[in-house]
Parts: structure tokens; C-alpha cells; sequence
């Protein structure tokens, strides 16, 4: 599920985490990138719209600098029931995502993954809330690995582009 660290982290590059199918991925080596971080289901009613905009976004701008890092997560109304690899297979399969599917976690409480404390810490949610309200909650990091903004799950990955492309520093 993730390294044993606390949140007193100084960015997102000092994580590791596990991919779909349990290998470790060390978040370190996405340094100089810009990251989109979304804990996805497959189940859930704003799978379709997201999994849709996440691969058209990654394919305007990830030779820019860009990689999504998602994170299946069954912890909102069992929304993702099945295993890592099975949810990785249907982004693949069903959206043409090329981007990183990695292992499932949690994302709120005791045995939240530890990259999703540090990006609760780093931003805030509405009304000052740091849990994760539901599927398809958003954080843009920095290419330093720091939380720029957070967004709600209702709002769509399109909606975001302009923040995206400031952080790429595209015009």
C-alpha cells in the first residue's frame, strides 16, 4: 500500500508506492514532471466522463511534462471492487489510458496511504475539510513534487487544462 512514512515529507518525490501489479514505483523519478494525482473507480458514475478527458489530456501533454498517477480506490461505496490489475486492465482497455495505474489504497482514515496524508496535508478540500470526499478527487502537483491546487470530484479533468498548462509553463 505504500511506503511507512509520515507526512513530513517535503514533496511528493520522497514516496513510494506500489503499481497494479505490487511492483514498487518510487515516486522520486517522476521529478521535473508535472503530476495530476486522481483516486479513480471504475464503478463509478463519473468514471466514464474522467477516464475520457484523463487520456485526452495526457496525450495533448505528456511529452510536455505531464503524467497522471492513478490511484483505484474502493473505499467510496465499493466503486472499485476488484484487484489492481483488473482495474489498471479496464482504464486500458476500455479508455486507451497510457498513463500509470497503480495499486489500489486508501485514501481517508487510519490506513490511508501515506502519499495521500501528505497530499491531504499539502491542500485542503472545500470548507476546509482535508478528506477525500469521493472518486475522482484531483491534486496538480508541481514539477518540485508540491500540491498546487486540489479539486473536487465533480470537476472534470478539461476544467483544469489552463491550470495544467500554467504549471507545464505551455502558453
Amino acid at each position: 500500500m505504500g511506503a511507512s512514512q509520515s507526512i513530513s515529507e517535503n514533496s511528493i518525490h520522497e514516496f513510494k508506492v506500489k503499481d497494479a501489479r505490487g511492483k514498487e514505483v518510487n515516486l522520486g523519478s517522476y521529478r521535473g514532471k508535472v503530476l495530476l494525482v486522481i483516486n479513480v473507480a471504475s464503478k463509478c458514475n463519473f468514471a466514464e466522463a474522467n477516464y475520457t478527458q484523463l487520456t485526452q489530456l495526457y496525450s495533448r501533454y505528456k511529452d510536455m511534462g505531464l503524467e497522471i498517477l492513478a490511484f483505484p480506490c474502493n473505499q467510496f461505496l465499493r466503486k472499485e471492487p476488484g484487484t489492481s490489475q483488473e482495474a489498471e486492465d479496464f482504464a486500458c482497455n476500455t479508455y486507451k489510458a497510457e498513463y500509470p495505474i497503480l495499486g489500489k489504497i486508501r485514501v481517508n482514515g487510519q490506513d490511508a496511504a501515506p502519499v495521500y496524508k501528505y497530499l491531504k496535508a499539502q491542500k485542503c478540500g472545500s470548507l476546509g475539510s482535508r478528506r477525500i470526499k469521493w472518486n475522482f478527487t484531483k491534486f496538480l502537483v508541481d514539477e518540485k513534487g508540491h500540491v498546487i491546487q486540489r479539486y473536487s470530484p465533480t470537476t472534470q479533468p478539461l476544467a483544469i487544462e489552463n491550470d495544467i498548462k500554467k504549471a507545464l509553463k505551455v502558453a
